[in-house]
């Protein structure tokens, strides 16, 4: 198609569904791809980004939460992206429209969603922080709770369990969280009045919902054995009463303070989207990240339904977050641009043939993963400790801070 004809195209108009690291991505590249053959608007109920890898960090004082996040609407503006401030509550397909919850509804020629997830705290009773019993990571405001909380273990010392319920899918995010507060524990001088317990659907530490990676186990093994932490694999929770998790096998846990990972499900605008979403809420795609049946609609992120590649006896689902969030991002942008400039050309690439590539922190240590896949069959994959410091995953946190806040959506 030669610029003359270009230029008398009509402008596309094209919604993004969330603001955070999949949505800030996909409308930031779209228009700076697309400039003035598109209109690129972004609707999401929250007016920060943040940067959720070092949401770890809070419940330890580590970081407070406006040391992580910061303003979007301005840098989306400054690029010439509409922001609007709404939560979206459902997307009729058959008719291009997004219903808000308060700016009425809006009509897109092309739509990404990126909306991210909720918990679903209903799969154990007494498992929504709200009850009071446990707490959570990856809700900001319960990260500060958290941190509450363990001041208050620290006065008055006692068992702590850390672990994630059947069918979760961030196993990560608590290791890390299990491990930086070992740490704290010593830095505060309580850690031989605590006894720390881990448990996990996993059928051995480190699997993670990728299948593990080579010498992972053994090394996660040789960390619970060297900082005195009992471990439960396989393990599946009957029920959480005030200060002891029941798990189905009969065991039980006692705790003066809890947390634990719940799953993760699609948001209500998504189940009130059911054209669109499998039985958990997430958007089904194909290898573009392309709707399978509505084809101007995308997903990426957190949103994508992805599929565990492997069965084991508790169930429980992948991780969906960071590096693979920001690809999927970048392949549906490309799948857009190529159809409105009219290029044949559709990328691909499944979820699991992204690379893995993660920095799990350990208390003021860390341990680097990187693969050619996410999921196996590789051809490479290894763990790297770093025993000295959490040096990469400082440089990361700052890297990606100061890429968002400047809108450089093109950079890795």
């Amino acid at each position: 198609m030669n610029s003359k004809n270009q230029t008398h195209m009509k402008t596309k108009n094209i919604i993004v569904l969330g603001s955070n690291f999949g949505g800030a991505t996909a409308a930031l590249e779209l228009q700076r791809k697309l400039k003035n053959q598109a209109t690129v608007t972004v609707i999401s109920p929250n007016p920060d980004f943040t940067f959720i890898p070092s949401l770890i960090w809070v419940p330890f004082g580590r970081r407070k939460l406006n040391d992580i996040s910061f303003p979007i609407r301005p840098i989306m503006e400054k690029k010439g992206i509409r922001f609007i401030q709404d939560a979206a509550t459902r997307v009729n397909p058959e008719e291009n429209t997004v219903e808000t919850k308060q700016s009425g509804a809006f009509t897109y020629d092309y739509l990404v969603i990126s909306t991210g997830i909720q918990m679903d705290f209903n799969i154990v009773e007494n498992l929504h922080p709200e009850k009071g019993y446990v707490e959570n990571i990856v809700i900001p405001k319960y990260g500060e709770r958290a941190l509450k909380k363990l001041d208050e273990l620290t006065a008055n010392p006692g068992p702590v369990v850390v672990g994630a319920t059947q069918s979760a899918s961030c196993m990560g995010a608590a290791y890390e969280y299990l491990f930086n507060l070992d740490k704290e524990l010593r830095k505060r001088k309580i850690r031989d009045k605590v006894t720390l317990t881990w448990f996990t659907p996993e059928p051995f530490l480190g699997h993670f919902g990728i299948g593990g990676i080579t010498g992972g186990q053994t090394m996660l093994e040789m960390f619970m054995k060297m900082y005195n932490i009992k471990w439960y694999t396989n393990a599946s929770i009957d029920r959480i009463e005030k200060e002891i998790v029941y798990l189905k096998d009969g065991t039980e846990l006692p705790y003066k303070m809890a947390m634990i990972m719940p799953p993760f499900i699609g948001t209500e605008a998504m189940f009130h989207s059911p054209e669109l979403v499998d039985e958990k809420g997430f958007v089904v795609c194909n290898e573009g990240y392309q709707h399978i049946t509505y084809k101007n609609v995308y997903a990426v992120g957190l949103a994508v339904e992805v599929k565990a590649p492997f069965a084991c006896v508790v169930p429980f689902g992948v991780p969906k977050t960071g590096f693979p969030t920001e690809v999927s991002a970048k392949i549906a942008v490309k799948n857009i641009v190529n159809e409105i400039r009219g290029k044949q050309k559709f990328v691909k690439r499944d979820w699991g043939k992204i690379p893995a590539v993660c920095v799990m922190d350990a208390g003021h240590k860390e341990v680097i993963i990187m693969g050619d896949h996410l999921f196996k069959p590789r051809k490479f994959a290894v763990m790297i400790p770093n025993i000295f410091n959490d040096w990469t995953k400082l440089l990361v946190e700052k890297y990606f801070l100061l890429k968002f806040k400047h809108g450089l959506s093109m950079l890795p």
